[in-house]
């Protein structure tokens, strides 16, 4: 400021050979105002962004220090104080696993492609090949479930859901009604549950594909003896006819 007010006192036209020219105070002032305010002095100051984030952490660094202060122990007593926190949320977390996202409405197991349980299975062998679980999850249920349509163990019925096809699948396979269901939830938790299959996951309902295949249904074993019966009994009635008619 006094340079900026000494070359202010020369610009009245004094020289060094003359008696310095005594300006007041608030003239001074103005000139040193004037001459700071140029651009040349504030090529280098912080853009809007630096200033702001250097706001930022002012206000977090008085915010901490506030927190310091009114935890027992100080700094150090904060910093065990969020960790606990911090354990706390990451034992939830391990122990409930993602948030679920509860469903508007149930989705339908298949889409409007209709295709058979041989070009699912094959689909979802192919997703297995390459490490995509989910996907792979998605078409072995559908192959099951499009497996027990081809059998007639179930109608088609467009818009079906997993847990709807899992209970009308149970009653006629009833020594599968664990596996089944478990199935269900499996491809609900993947397709909006928000979680991850695995490979063991997949390999669970792989096998269950397998064994259904090989299994008998309930409904047909009962229709065989009921049928086995009404023979047997028209047999007999007809025996016991041509008895009496011979006698």
């Amino acid at each position: 400021m006094l340079r900026t007010a000494d070359t202010a006192a020369r610009a009245t036209g004094g020289s060094e050979s003359e008696p310095p020219v005594t300006i007041p105070r608030d003239p001074a002032r103005e000139a040193a105002r004037r001459e700071l305010s140029k651009r040349m002095y504030h090529e280098n100051d912080p853009g809007l962004f630096q200033r702001a984030l250097k706001a930022l952490w002012d206000w977090l660094d008085r915010l901490l220090n506030s927190a310091a202060s009114a935890t027992p122990g100080g700094t150090v007593g904060l910093i065990v104080v969020v960790l606990f926190i911090v354990a706390v949320l990451a034992a939830l977390w391990w122990r409930l696993g993602t948030p679920r996202r509860q469903p508007s409405s149930a989705i339908a197991l298949f889409d409007d492609r209709p295709r058979s349980a041989a070009e699912h299975r094959a689909a979802s062998e192919a997703h297995a090949a390459q490490g995509h679980w989910n996907q792979a999850v998605q078409e072995r249920m559908r192959a099951i479930v499009r497996s027990l349509e081809e059998r007639t163990l179930l109608d088609l019925r467009p818009g079906r859901t997993a847990d709807e096809a899992a209970a009308d699948a149970g009653r006629a396979l009833p020594a599968h009604t664990d596996r089944l269901r478990a199935a269900a939830r499996e491809f609900d938790d993947v397709t909006y549950g928000g979680r991850s299959a695995t490979e063991q996951s997949y390999d669970r309902i792989a096998g269950l594909d397998r064994d259904l295949e090989r299994t008998r249904p309930a409904l047909a074993h009962s229709s065989t003896s009921t049928s086995t019966s009404t023979s047997t009994s028209t047999s007999s009635t007809a025996r016991n006819t041509r008895q009496g008619a011979a006698q």
